[in-house]
């Protein structure tokens, strides 16, 4: 390399790690960040990062590295440097200290070490602790103060590395949504003349009933033993502009880890204006409760892995109490649990596959879960999948003949379930992903899985620049909450296509109303496709047609 480029090289890759060390790395403290790249080293003094940092003053040290980078750049390294994030001494180290935290250290451990070039595990850990009890809160230069050494060590050569495999991960999904947007190019299928607007109100009103139900039938495994509380929103359609049907179909939604059972409010709400009963259960483990009590310090884990077994458990419980409802109460009366409808997103993307047929796939889970795998794993799910592997390994029989049709956006299925797993689901499916999804990566965790199913009526819908909360609405304000920048552009978008699609999906499928069918088509996602999420959709995919 040139000197400028060397310079320039360095300069960039503190702007790039900077948000990789602020959440990742701080006694004694810091005086050098030593960048090396095989035998080549360069090092700037913590000194005169925090001189830029809170008076802009560039001294020698960054003088040198400053001249090949633009004025945008050395102000976002300026932000980033003293930029604080909101959370607690306790919470940092609940965190740190769970199953997934301690993954996430071990990989950052090989990229940012002490000056004894062991790994950074310890070190890291003790750093975002403590500089998260610092009265100015955890910043990045409080983690540099906080770092029990005098020296940080930078392996570029490996952060490259790791940056070169997450390139590969997003070209390879880039070239799959490319494949995906062909064939979807090729599908002709004619729409009628009077196209309907499918993401509009529907002809009824509707009420919101709210449960609270108690299942005390946990206690069939000794790990599993204990009562199940949660509560349940119901959306039961009303006769306004026409009469409701002798016999009202019914759809349950379940939620994502972190979520509550207002996430999907917007879609319940969506479906019974069109005359479907929506149940929407809450999952007491996994919901944003849980979530928040792990940032409290209240929890000790993000999940248990009782959740994989609990989660279409309380589903079926739900259907039980629609069905005792519908003999007892004539509010109830007209509802037709026998062919029943469910959609999922994320860990609710599991648990209606898990209902439709799909076994827990311990085998696979054995595979995937090593510690090698799960160490340099790019794939965020799997660090929940894995939790499932501490099952005791048994047949739950979760499956529940009342379920029809599912739809699963953004659903985890690579080990927790694997090929032979996913090839098990007989219902129709509509499978959702976006290929921005950084948490359940579209290729691994949809595009491929969609591959495995076997049933005739399937389809695979992708978003264009769609991530793992394009699809979610506000859920109750009792989590932690999303970034604008995590959710990306116009969520509302992918909002209307969940609308659209689950209405014509759920009304063939559920409500029999073949007139609907057009509508789950690659012509029609190309009607009502909007930049920035552009969607694409397709009945057909095989791994060749990938590339694989």
């Amino acid at each position: 390399m040139q000197q400028s480029k060397v310079a320039k090289f360095f300069f960039s890759a503190i702007a790039g790690l900077i948000s990789v060390l602020a959440m990742s790395s701080p006694a004694r403290s810091a005086e050098r960040i030593f960048l090396s790249y095989g035998i080549l080293e360069r090092s700037v003094s913590v000194s005169a990062l925090e001189a830029y940092a809170r008076q802009g003053v560039l001294d020698s040290d960054l003088y040198v590295y400053s001249q090949y980078v633009d004025a945008t750049q050395l102000a976002t390294l300026r932000k980033v440097l003293v930029a604080k994030a909101d959370l607690s001494p306790v919470a940092v180290s609940q965190f740190l200290y769970t199953q997934q935290g301690e993954i996430l250290l071990r990989r950052l451990g090989e990229v940012i070490q002490p000056e004894s070039r062991d790994t950074g595990f310890f070190a890291i850990r003790a750093a975002l602790i403590l500089a998260s009890a610092d009265p100015e809160g955890l910043t990045l230069l409080n983690v540099f103060r906080r770092f029990p050494t005098r020296g940080i060590r930078i392996d570029l050569q490996r952060s490259l590395q790791i940056v070169d495999d997450f390139g590969d991960l997003i070209g390879r999904t880039k070239q799959a949504t490319d494949v995906v947007a062909q064939l979807a190019s090729q599908d002709s299928t004619p729409l009628p003349g009077n196209i309907p607007d499918l993401t509009a109100r529907g002809a009824y009103g509707f009420r919101r009933d709210s449960w609270r139900l108690v299942d005390r039938t946990r206690g069939f495994v000794q790990a599993l033993g204990r009562e199940r509380v949660f509560p349940v929103d119901v959306y039961l359609p009303i006769a306004r502009r026409q009469a409701l049907p002798t016999s009202i179909p019914v759809i349950v939604i379940s939620h994502g880890l972190g979520s509550d059972r207002g996430t999907f409010r917007y879609l319940a709400e969506h479906l019974a204006s069109h005359g479907f009963a929506v149940a929407v259960p809450e999952h007491p483990g996994s919901n944003a409760k849980q979530l928040q009590a792990l940032v409290d310090g209240i929890a000790n884990e993000v999940t248990s892995p009782s959740e994989f077994v609990d989660r279409p458990l309380d589903i079926k419980y739900v259907l039980d109490e629609l069905e005792r409802r519908a003999k007892s109460d004539p509010q109830y009366s007209r509802l037709n649990v026998k062919q029943v409808g469910l959609l999922g997103q994320s860990f609710g993307g599991y648990t209606v596959m898990a209902l439709a047929g799909a076994p827990i796939n311990f085998a696979q889970l054995q595979q995937s879960c090593r510690p090698d795998e799960i160490d340099r794993t790019l794939n965020l799910s799997l660090l929940l999948q894995c939790r499932a592997a501490a099952l005791p390994p048994i047949n739950y029989n979760l499956s529940d003949p009342r379920v029809k049709a599912i739809v699963a956006i953004n659903p985890i299925t690579s080990s927790v379930f694997g090929q032979a797993s996913v090839s098990q689901i007989k219902t129709p499916i509509l499978m959702v992903g976006g290929n921005a999804d950084t948490i359940a990566p579209a290729l691994p965790e949809q595009i491929q899985p969609f591959t495995w199913l076997q049933t005739n009526e399937r389809y695979l819908a992708v978003i264009e620049q769609g991530t793992h909360f394009s699809a979610l609405g506000q859920g109750n304000d009792e989590g932690v909450p999303v970034p604008p920048e995590v959710i990306g552009a116009n969520p509302a978008i992918a909002r209307r296509y969940m609308n659209a699609l689950s209405l014509a999906f759920f009304q063939t499928y559920i409500n029999n109303q073949s007139s609907f069918r057009p509508y789950i088509s690659a012509t029609y996602a190309r009607a009502i496709s909007q930049d920035p999420l552009r969607l694409s959709l397709v009945q057909s995919l095989t791994l060749s047609q990938l590339g694989r």
